[in-house]
């Protein structure tokens, strides 16, 4: 699992790659709510076009996320999810909180 958060137009744009499963998704978790508390974001993106594998706990980061950042006055949206993860999060009912293109 690797994490990298850019600049893009206003947004902050974190790709991740590699797999989100409970083992991953702590270290995740932690890196995201450090990034959002300091840069405190708009928008905060999550590019998911490089995640190979996703269960339930990327869902709960997802939601997690979502919750800080409207607490930070800001959102959460997701890019590029593969079909498999697309699915997964559609099935979810993720996307009544957040915006997946």
């Amino acid at each position: 699992m690797a994490l990298d958060i850019t600049s893009e137009n206003g947004a902050a744009i974190a790709h991740i790659s590699g797999e989100i499963d409970h083992h991953t998704a702590r270290a995740l978790r932690t890196d995201l709510d450090r990034f959002i508390i300091a840069m405190q974001p708009d928008i905060l993106a999550i590019d998911l076009s490089g995640i190979t594998f996703m269960d339930s706990s990327g869902i709960g980061l997802i939601m997690g996320r979502c919750k800080l950042m409207k607490e930070c006055g800001g959102r959460i949206e997701i890019r590029s999810p593969q079909p498999y993860i697309r699915r997964v999060l559609r099935l979810s009912g993720i996307e009544r909180l957040v915006r997946i293109t």
